[in-house]
C-alpha cells in the first residue's frame, strides 16, 4: 500500500521531521520519496528502518556531496531522496545505530548552515516588504490589492525570525556543550 502524506516542516525543525519519519517507520510506513511538503510512503515491516535528514553544504549534485552520499551508501546507508540541499537517508535498524550527527562539531556546523540560509532569506523578505510599503505610499489605491501580500510577507518574516532565534539558541547550546566536553 502506498501513502502520500502532506506535512510542513520549517528548515529549523529538521529534527522534528526526522522524529516523524522514524515514527512512521515504526508503524511500518517506509519513506520512498519526498518533495515539497509531500512524503511518499510504502507499507513494510514496522521498525525496519531508521531515518536521518541532513542539510548539505552543497547541492546533492555537487562533487563533494556526491562523494559524501556515495561514502554513506558504502556503509549501508540508503539515499532516499533530496529536496534542494536537504537529503533523506535511511538505514536498516538491524545494522545498528544511525546517527550521522553524533559528532558535536558536525551538529554545530549543521545549525550554522541552516542559520546562514535564514540570514540570506531575511533581507530578501525585508526588501520585498519595503518595496510593497513604498508602492502603497506612492500609488494611491494599491493598498487594498497589496494588503494580503504584505500580511503574508510579515508572517514569513515572523517565521524566519523565529527560526533564527531557535537555530541561534541551539547553536549556542551546542557550543557550550562542546566547551564543557573539552
Amino acid at each position: 500500500m502506498r501513502l502520500t502524506a502532506r506535512r510542513l516542516f520549517f528548515v529549523w525543525d529538521f529534527e522534528k521531521e526526522e522524529r516523524w519519519l522514524n515514527e512512521m517507520a515504526s508503524k511500518g510506513m517506509n519513506l520512498q520519496g519526498v518533495s515539497i511538503c509531500s512524503y511518499v510512503f510504502e507499507e513494510g515491516t514496522p521498525g525496519e528502518y531508521q531515518y536521518h535528514v541532513e542539510w548539505l553544504k552543497y547541492r546533492p549534485s555537487h562533487p563533494e556531496s556526491v562523494a559524501y552520499i556515495r561514502f554513506l551508501e558504502e556503509t549501508g546507508v540508503e539515499h532516499i531522496g533530496s529536496l534542494m540541499n536537504w537529503v533523506y537517508f535511511r538505514k536498516k535498524r538491524a545494522d545498528g545505530a544511525f546517527d550521522l550527527s553524533s559528532d558535536l562539531d558536525a551538529r554545530i556546523d549543521h545549525f550554522k548552515r541552516i542559520s546562514w540560509l535564514l540570514w540570506v532569506l531575511l533581507p530578501c523578505v525585508l526588501i520585498f516588504i519595503a518595496s510593497q510599503i513604498y508602492q502603497c505610499l506612492t500609488h494611491k489605491g494599491v493598498l487594498p490589492a497589496l494588503m494580503p501580500l504584505i500580511v503574508l510577507d510579515i508572517l514569513i518574516l515572523a517565521c524566519i525570525t523565529m527560526g533564527l532565534v531557535k537555530t541561534r539558541l541551539t547553536y549556542r547550546r551546542l557550543k557550550k556543550e562542546r566547551l564543557l566536553r573539552e
